[in-house]
């Protein structure tokens, strides 16, 4: 019986060394169980189409070098929900790495030519869920990545934050850990300030996103908060009440990158509204945004080699001085924030903003799409209008709903972009080529 005590005593030590405390959100700003505030320093992480989180083999030596680069967060685009991810997550955890992570795929996305919220998405939302919720060092999931990338595709908005609150219900009724839920922007100026405010307005907080966060490549080469734009994009968010956090960002051009940005992100003008930032990307493709590479590239068209010709596995070497720039830049910024018991949080949300013709085309805080209803002239009219179009789906999403994901997934992978006018096309365009590329590999 000692014996057992004594095995039991280790065992729980032994967790209790592992163990990693939470992320929630609250009022504005990201908090860990421990009461600290938190800040993103985060890479995105797609190694292959499928999941960059079973093999613990490479998640192992790539966790070691990212807590050796000051990353304290990944974000990873696309993942297989039947997969067996414990080994990673853990080894990501025991390295103070937290993840956020897409809900989507390519098959599961929401079009924003022809929006869909339905069952065979809400399910395959849930299984992702079902499988990452169970995991400390979870800190985020994104219910779209880029859906809106224009003016006129700005009907999809309403459909994105059905999503969200159905899977904020879903979530709440299985008695998950409150894990933030929320949405990565395109970063295009004219659409921007609108779909941030309306992500997060209305007195209905079930059905506003937990968090906002934004791919943007403004600040390249030798710039300036002013002369990047940062200085607006902080302007526009000083009395916003949720959480907002770059979700990309990393300009290429002109090489090397400094990351210079990272010093005004975290520093005193945009630390106070601003939860960090994430880089694209871990791994070196065609696109020249890596910050470490597996060896040497080949030939695409050369047998059994991998898409573009860059190896996914192995030992990072870190690209200098890419890689060694950022660390040097990480290491010198550690905002101190504020301690969640001394917050208190003040900004009320947003107004939902008016239509205006080919710019915002939702007229202030209309109806939410229910689950299953179909995308047709009568629901455009009633966004565009502001009014409740008649339902024809089934009503509100069920929250015990069954999941069944249809799997196929794409590595991450931009296309080059170093400034906002480039960035439109966004994630969707660059993970359909790599995807295409894993397609013809196999």
């Amino acid at each position: 019986m000692k014996t057992s005590s004594l095995l039991l005593s280790a065992a729980a030590l032994a967790s209790s060394a592992s163990a990693i405390a939470t992320i929630s959100a609250k009022g504005a700003k990201f908090f860990t169980s421990d009461g600290n505030q938190f800040f993103i320093k985060g890479v995105a992480y797609q190694l292959t189409p499928d999941d960059p989180l079973v093999n613990s083999t490479q998640c192992a030596l790539d966790s070691a070098l990212m807590k050796t680069l000051g990353a304290n967060t990944i974000r990873v685009y696309h993942v297989d929900p039947n997969g067996d991810h414990s080994d990673c997550m853990s080894t990501f955890a025991d390295d103070g790495i937290y993840l956020f992570v897409d809900l989507d795929t390519f098959t599961t996305q929401i079009n924003p030519d022809n929006p869909t919220w339905n069952q065979t998405q809400y399910s395959a939302f849930q299984k992702v869920m079902d499988e990452f919720q169970q995991f400390d060092n979870t800190a985020g999931f994104f219910v779209g990545n880029e859906v809106l990338t224009t003016g006129n595709n700005s009907i999809a908005a309403p459909y994105v934050k059905a999503a969200a609150r159905d899977m904020k219900s879903y979530r709440d009724s299985k008695g998950y850990r409150t894990i933030p839920i929320g949405y990565s922007a395109a970063d295009i100026a004219s659409l921007r300030p609108n779909l941030q405010n309306y992500l997060a307005c209305g007195t209905n907080t079930s059905e506003a996103l937990d968090f906002f966060s934004l791919n943007a490549y403004e600040w390249c080469g030798e710039s300036s908060y002013t002369t990047s734009g940062y200085s607006q994009l902080n302007e526009n968010v000083t009395d916003y009440n949720i959480p907002i956090f770059f979700s990309e960002t990393g300009c290429n051009t002109p090489a090397p990158r400094t990351f210079e940005d990272q010093a005004a992100i975290f520093g005193s003008q945009m630390d106070p509204y601003w939860s960090g930032a994430i880089i694209y990307e871990w791994i070196e493709e065609s696109n020249n945004y890596g910050l470490i590479s597996y060896g040497p590239s080949v030939a695409a068209t050369a047998t059994d080699a991998p898409p573009d010709g860059y190896t996914r596995t192995g030992t990072p070497t870190p690209i200098s001085p890419d890689f060694t720039n950022l660390s040097n830049q990480w290491k010198t910024l550690s905002p101190s924030g504020i301690s969640a018991s001394a917050y208190t949080p003040s900004n009320s949300p947003p107004a939902c903003p008016a239509y205006t013709s080919a710019l915002w085309e939702v007229n202030g805080n209309v109806a939410l799409p229910t689950l299953g209803q179909t995308y047709d002239a009568q629901v455009q009219s009633s966004i565009t209008a502001g009014t409740a179009a008649s339902k024809t789906g089934s009503g509100s999403a069920a929250a015990t709903g069954s999941s069944t994901a249809s799997g196929a997934a794409a590595s991450a992978s931009a296309s080059g972009m170093a400034s906002p006018g480039k960035e439109i096309a966004g994630m969707g365009v660059g993970l359909v080529g790599v995807m295409l590329g894993f397609i013809w590999w196999l």
